[in-house]
């Protein structure tokens, strides 16, 4: 009977500015099955160093570090190393935690209270193609996914008949039922040059007074009826 070939332990990299963390993690990770801790990184550039000298097979990053973040380690050692693979962990789920460190290129997101056994899922997901995301990761996940889309915001319509936006604008206010001296105020120009858009603006649509011109704004569209 043949034997099945002994499988290796997960190389791994533990990237944590916070010493007591760092250490506490990495005397975790000595206890677990399957993982053999190869180096300690106290920063983002740190742990890129890491990477590129002893090509790991996993990266435990945490995200708030100073001179290099995790994130901006985590985008380097995926686009320089993709062999090796990270998995964050750190004291923060919120989306301005998470969703950049996904996009970076994490595969995995557990927060700190995470559990060995926890741990070794994530790292052993990430290995064999999968996302090792905590449950509590993935519930998010799934609640962003299910949120509406934001509607992107609508052009706004070209004034109909070649009238100019100043043009437009007087005409609606016209609808509005303000007079040559209002709208006058309302722009800050003078009463003469409101007597000449509504000139412009009557010639280009061919009406014959305000009451014309208040039924055309209505009836293109640039004012609406008030609601009943």
């Amino acid at each position: 009977m043949t034997e099945e070939p002994v499988k290796r332990p997960a190389r791994v990299v533990v990237a944590d500015d916070q010493t007591v963390v760092r250490e506490g993690i990495v005397m975790l990770l000595g206890l677990l099955p399957g993982i053999e801790v190869v180096g300690a990184a106290c920063d983002g550039d740190e742990a890129v160093r890491l990477v590129a000298e002893l090509a790991p097979d996993v990266v435990l990053m945490d995200l708030r570090m100073p001179r290099c973040d995790g994130v901006e380690a985590t985008r380097q050692i995926r686009a320089g190393y993709p062999g090796t693979q990270v998995v964050v962990l750190t004291t923060f789920a919120d989306d301005a935690s998470l969703f950049p460190a996904l996009r970076a290129g994490a595969r995995g997101y557990l927060t700190k209270d995470a559990g060995g056994d926890e741990i070794v899922r994530a790292v052993e997901s990430v290995l064999s193609g999968d996302a090792g995301l905590s449950p509590s990761i993935q519930r998010r996940l799934l609640e962003r996914l299910s949120e509406p889309e934001p509607q992107p915001a609508s052009e706004p319509a070209e004034p109909p008949d070649g009238l100019t936006a100043r043009e437009a604008e007087v005409l609606v206010l016209i609808a509005e039922g303000l007079t040559n001296q209002e709208i006058a105020r309302e722009l800050h120009v003078s009463t003469a040059t409101v007597k000449t858009h509504i000139n412009n603006l009557f010639a280009k649509t061919g009406l014959k007074d305000r009451a014309q011109a208040v039924r055309y704004a209505y009836g293109k569209g640039l004012v609406r009826p008030p609601a009943s």
